[in-house]
């Protein structure tokens, strides 16, 4: 009985005026997501008790947008639906502007530090700073908890009128166990209940709360609310996570809580003198590329579906609370067609009132595809494409990464060929024979650099060992945005390399394939795979700055 959909069943009658399709595509979504991002199309079948014919609309539609990816029966959420979440995050600023100050406590303690917000009667990550250990915090940004096994949850309800703590008696009672909450194991029914009302209390007295073992035994948090300067009312609760190996209760309150406090007041301090975001223009051209969708898919893409979805990102930084109007023409939608779609999501929960004829998107928007694919790394997000690429060209594809003068493969797809370039996925080389290191080379700082100058051994008679050579071979890379090197790690070996460029525009990666000299001319080789493998590139940093604006990605 999951808590996304079981909440929003009690809400009330679907509103005569709601997009029953848009209904079934976010539960398809949510399904997704609670499967961990990929379920066959069979298993959306049983989870949702849709119809298959409808499943199969639902899933084409999604694919047409990026958000889903149909490999062989199953579904496979990809990391442009993260841009939902993202439109959450934007427009909540929050993460942007504590994250740093929620990363920095998490490196003078040595533990995690997560913040968190509220969403109705459970909480919501927005932001994690862990630590990476045999036992390490394993939720993630988007995860949902019960407030009442949780250090924030006593200090949200703090602020909980009489309709909140109704709601949250009544989802008590028919979740025993907190099954709707995948990502904290079930509760023991013989356990004795935590008495939120009371930790509700001592959170109002002291200004902190303790959670001591209340989600599993071992996990230990203490937490601290982050006020708003402007209301007063709680904006986020800061946290820091540890187990009992480590600390004790006693330990959190004494040792930890007085460095929580601090840190917190300082992300107060960035409240108070952050300026009010400038608007940042809005995806254009959506119901545009909606209607031409319909007219080539046909009954096969659902419009209602997708234009629904493109309501969420009309809001982001600097929009956070949109009117009807602001949303229509943020979307190019009619106006008659976005109020129908807030009222869908003010119906699911997905979209608040705000006053004024004014709305804003809820932290139940992160339940739509982002826990899963919020600890992506750049080899998961670079394999589809990788494959994909191996298929268009008969090579095989791979990705790398510079580990100091060397360069170390951590993504590789490979084709069938009697003869194919065997190499394995953690196999290092010698960044300067390779064009896969040159690519890294000619983007990496001067010591790094100097480095992989120092010791240059022939390992073919055409290896590049001239530091001067080398040098000019690198500039000659940083101009044309490619690397081609023949023969130079081994006899027979020719390989073309393009960059992998995050959102800051730093190359983190490189992107390569391999052949044999004799399969082609050099000069046909660039001009058949070049553009391929920069298609390939452009489309892995699209994911990447998806993927990596609220998250940290993991480069290997």
């Amino acid at each position: 009985m999951p808590a996304e959909t079981t909440l929003d069943d009690r809400a009330g009658a679907v509103p005569a005026e709601a997009v029953a399709p848009l209904i079934r595509g976010v539960a398809v979504v949510r399904q997704l997501t609670e499967a961990g991002g990929t379920l066959s199309l069979s298993g959306l079948e049983r989870a949702t008790g849709l119809a298959r014919s409808t499943v199969d609309r639902i899933t084409a539609t999604l694919a047409r947008m990026g958000y889903v990816r149909l490999d062989g029966r199953d579904t496979v959420l990809t990391p442009r639906i993260m841009e939902l979440g993202n439109a959450y995050l934007a427009a909540l600023r929050l993460p942007s502007l504590l994250d740093a100050r929620a990363d920095a406590l998490a490196d003078e303690l040595d533990e995690s530090v997560s913040l968190a917000v509220a969403d109705r009667d459970g909480i919501r990550f927005i932001h994690q700073a862990t630590r990476r250990r045999a036992m390490s915090l394993n939720f993630r940004i988007g995860d949902l908890l019960p407030a009442e096994r949780t250090a924030p949850g006593p200090l949200f309800a703090t602020e909980w009128t009489e309709h909140d703590w109704a709601r949250w008696r009544e989802r008590r009672a028919a979740d025993p166990e907190d099954r709707g909450f995948p990502a904290v194991p079930p509760r023991s029914p013989s356990s004795p209940a935590p008495d939120l009302e009371r930790s509700a209390v001592l959170a109002r007295e002291n200004g902190w709360a303790l959670d001591d073992q209340l989600i599993e035994p071992g996990l230990m948090a203490v937490s601290v609310p982050v006020r708003d300067p402007r209301t007063g009312t709680i904006a986020c609760v800061a946290s820091v996570v540890s187990h009992t190996s480590r600390h004790t209760a006693a330990d959190l309150q004494n040792t930890l809580l007085p460095r929580l406090r601090a840190a917190v007041e300082s992300m107060e301090e960035d409240l108070r003198a952050a300026p009010r975001p400038d608007p940042v223009a809005a995806p254009s051209g959506l119901a545009t590329w909606t209607g031409a969708s319909k007219q080539e898919l046909g009954r096969e893409f659902i419009e209602s579906l997708a234009r629904g979805l493109t309501v969420l990102t009309a809001f982001g930084e600097g929009r956070a609370e949109l009117t009807l109007t602001e949303v229509a023409q943020a979307t190019g939608l009619a106006r008659a067609t976005a109020r129908r779609a807030l009222i869908t999501y003010e119906h699911l929960g997905l979209v608040s009132p705000s006053g004024d004829r004014r709305f804003t998107l809820t932290p139940r928007v992160l339940s739509l595809g982002f826990p899963p694919l919020s600890r992506s790394s750049l080899p998961s997000l670079a394999t589809p494409h990788l494959t994909a690429l191996a298929a268009r060209i008969h090579e095989s594809a791979s990705l790398a990464i510079l580990v100091g003068a060397d360069i170390q493969y951590t993504a590789r797809v490979a084709t069938s060929r009697v003869m194919s370039v065997n190499i394995a996925v953690g196999t290092r080389f010698p960044a300067y024979a390779t064009a896969l290191g040159r690519v890294l080379l000619s983007d990496a700082p001067p010591p790094t650099l100097r480095q992989s100058l120092a010791d240059l051994r022939p390992l073919t008679p055409h290896t590049l060992t001239d530091p001067g050579a080398l040098s000019a071979a690198l500039e000659q890379v940083r101009s044309r945005g490619y690397a081609l090197v023949d023969e130079e790690l081994e006899a027979g070996l020719r390989s073309l390399a393009v960059p992998v460029r995050d959102r800051t525009g730093r190359v983190v990666a490189a992107l390569n394939t391999a052949t044999h000299v004799a399969r082609r001319p050099a000069e046909a080789y660039v001009a058949d795979i070049l553009p391929e493998l920069l298609a390939t590139a452009g489309r892995i940093e699209a994911d990447l700055r998806v993927a990596g604006r609220f998250t940290r990605v993991a480069r290997s």
